[in-house]
């Protein structure tokens, strides 16, 4: 049995989504399950040639012999949930979901403050999705879980139960973390943040999971950085530059604009060090090096395979998964090697 964790290494969007697709379709756990904040991240996935947004439904929803979960510690907007069920009919999403009794549910309200709050709209850059006004509202505890949602009934399951029964039980439970290590309410660059801890450790906890039974921390790096929203950013290029590298990037939950800069290793020593990691997945190498659809490391020219070496050496982090364009397929896979 393994128990993986996978986590953003920076301020998200470091292709988590790709990752996960391709892990999941790849080594078909029995358990996917959704750690992190809420409908406020993203995670794009392209897949037999079609591209989908979730916001609550776990990446991995490809392999459909997996129960997906959504954990404790994730908010839970009812009709993003279901809207997503309606876009993934064709994977019998709704049949296989599970929501944790404890999630706490974003209501319309939450949504209205967070649109109308002048701190978080304005200032921090919030996508508006409800999700502070309602972590605020589950430190007050005054608001509402999903158990007391009629409508959620029919998807009730205790999910810390049902992944700890399956690593017990010898299967593979995969847990997938969103937004980056940077956004953390605790590490990142305050107050420029999302509203909890989104690292491992936390991810472990949002569903249920104790540290002892976490086999795999998977460190997600894109090959430069880019961040949605506003808030320090140490190794920002301008705009001008960025589209002349060709990375103009867009928020899959906002639309906005993202900001583009070079990859930080000083970012990523921290990430590695504070999550724990025992690898590292590096997406986008296309796009920073003619390697566009690789699907063998030896055929990666000196400087892509110097760069991808000075990640490991920096971090002491192996970098087992070289992602070379957005299908499943441009994936160099060397954790057989490596690990």
């Amino acid at each position: 049995m393994t128990c993986s964790i996978l986590v953003g290494g920076a301020w998200g969007d470091e292709g988590k989504g790709k990752c996960i697709t391709y892990l999941c379709d790849n080594d078909k756990p029995s358990i996917i399950a959704r750690a992190g904040v809420g409908p406020n991240a993203g995670h794009s996935v392209e897949f037999n040639g079609e591209k989908y947004g979730l916001r609550l439904t776990p990446s991995g929803f490809v392999h459909t012999g997996a129960k997906l979960m959504i954990g404790a510690g994730v908010l839970v907007n009812p009709d993003v949930l279901f809207n997503e069920f309606e876009n993934l009919k064709k994977y019998n999403v709704k049949e296989r979901m599970c929501v944790d009794p404890r999630c706490a549910i974003i209501s319309k309200e939450h949504l209205e403050r967070d649109v109308k709050s002048e701190h978080l709209a304005k200032k921090i850059g919030s996508t508006g999705s409800g999700c502070g006004p309602a972590n605020s509202d589950r430190v007050l505890r005054t608001i509402d879980l999903a158990k007391d949602i009629p409508e959620l009934e029919e998807y009730i399951t205790d999910v810390s139960v049902a992944c700890n029964e399956a690593i017990d039980n010898g299967e593979d439970v995969f847990i997938e973390g969103s937004q980056g290590f940077a956004l953390s309410l605790y590490y990142g660059t305050y107050p420029f943040v999302t509203s909890k801890d989104t690292t491992a450790s936390t991810f472990a906890a949002d569903v249920g999971v104790g540290p002892t039974k976490v086999d795999e921390v998977i460190n997600v790096f894109k090959s430069y950085i880019s961040r949605v929203g506003e808030g320090p950013f140490p190794t920002e290029m301008t705009q001008e530059e960025a589209e002349s590298k060709g990375l103009e990037e867009y928020g899959v939950v906002t639309g906005r604009r993202r900001r583009i800069g070079y990859f930080d290793m000083e970012l990523a020593k921290e990430s590695c060090r504070i999550n724990g990691a025992t690898q590292i997945a590096l997406t986008c190498v296309d796009r920073l090096f003619d390697c566009a659809r690789v699907q063998d490391y030896d055929q990666l020219s000196a400087e892509t395979k110097a760069f991808i070496e000075d990640i490991q050496t920096e971090t002491g982090v192996p970098v087992t998964i070289i992602s070379t364009g957005p299908d499943l397929k441009d994936t160099i896979d060397l954790r057989k090697e490596l690990l």
